[in-house]
């Protein structure tokens, strides 16, 4: 019987957007018979230890990505509406390189390149890709915004340029179906390009949720983080209740012509070789990545965003190597009141 992996899943540390926990989320993967899993938060790896801790636990395979966020000219611009849009990109860590890659991308994206977002651009992608395996994304990537504008020609100039940086062997045009007009429109197109350029499909649900139930409990976060009511609707919800963590029956009913894109996640699967608690779980690199960025959101932005960056690690186990996270956590606390004592005087 054929198998399917989610490569493409958001948990809740995809703030305010992500409802997939991860206390359950390899639970409900072993219910649906696969035998591993995908971690691809925006921008960020706040969940990577966890993540790993989790799957290991109920016996599934943890894969550790990112859904980054890729500048339209280079990390460097950041002049409004020109800048204001980054594509999306599935990174997925192979082996070690790949991770300690992605470590360093995630991190430039927020110390060297955020404006909205932590964004990345070619240059860096180009300098960290080894060891990393590359998705082109849901609506918001590249290729297909491109094709949705039907601008098929740069669609597939880009997808070339990226197979040129990942390698022709680590590089995927992703396809979905969540009952969207736009992304039936491109699926056609996605074969077609696929075809010409012999860039092979991976399918994915982009899933934001366990089971379609928590639809509404998602959209809950995402007008939390607008600032809407449920009532009035976010400009951020989303158009159907189909993004949730599906059986390989179910995306064969949703790309029935794309057996191949679905064979292909458990092919992909097969190929990642990280499997060290000792460098995922007491690597320290992500945390005190973590820990500059809430000093970044704290000079001259909301503290918020800080606290939220030193909950994440200090709700952390406390393995080795993490002694220097810890005292530089209360160094971030120190901070944060010295920045709200003086607003408050400013005001």
């Amino acid at each position: 019987m054929a198998g399917f992996v989610h490569l493409h899943l958001h948990t809740e540390y995809s703030l305010l957007d992500g409802a997939c926990r991860l206390r359950e989320l390899p639970r409900r993967i072993r219910e649906l018979h696969q035998d591993a899993v995908a971690i691809t938060d925006h921008g960020v790896l706040y969940g990577a230890v966890e993540f790993y801790k989790a799957c290991k636990k109920e016996g599934v395979r943890p894969i550790i990505g990112c859904e980054v966020y890729v500048a339209p000219r280079t990390r460097f611009d950041k002049v409004h509406q020109a800048d204001s849009r980054p594509y999306h990109l599935i990174l997925l860590c192979e082996n070690e390189e790949g991770y300690k890659n992605l470590i360093k991308l995630v991190s430039a994206g927020f110390t060297e390149g955020f404006y909205g977002k932590p964004r990345v651009d070619e240059e860096l992608l180009q300098r960290y890709h080894q060891g990393l395996i590359c998705l082109s994304a849901c609506l918001a990537g590249e290729i297909p915004r491109k094709l949705a504008a039907g601008d098929y020609n740069e669609a597939r100039s880009a997808a070339l340029r990226y197979r040129a940086i990942f390698g022709r062997e680590n590089y995927f045009l992703e396809v979905q179906d969540h009952g969207i007009p736009e992304q039936k429109k491109i699926l056609p197109l996605l074969r077609r390009l696929s075809n010409e350029t012999g860039i092979p499909l991976c399918a994915t649900n982009d899933c934001h949720y366990l089971s379609r139930e928590d639809a509404k409990v998602q959209n809950v976060l995402v007008c939390i983080q607008t600032n809407a009511t449920v009532s009035e609707g976010s400009p951020l919800s989303f158009p159907t209740d189909e993004f949730y963590v599906k059986s390989r029956e179910e995306m064969e009913a949703a790309l029935p012509d794309f057996s191949d894109a679905l064979d292909n996640t458990e092919k992909i699967a097969a190929r990642f070789k990280l499997d060290r608690e000792d460098l995922v779980v007491k690597n320290s690199y992500m945390y005190c990545d973590a820990l500059d960025m809430c000093f970044f959101f704290l000079n001259g932005r909301t503290p918020a965003f800080a606290y939220a960056g030193y909950t994440v690690v200090r709700s952390a186990d406390a393995n080795g190597g993490l002694v220097k996270a810890f005292a530089k956590a209360d160094e971030v606390l120190r901070y944060m009141a010295e920045y709200q004592e003086k607003e408050a005087a400013t005001q």
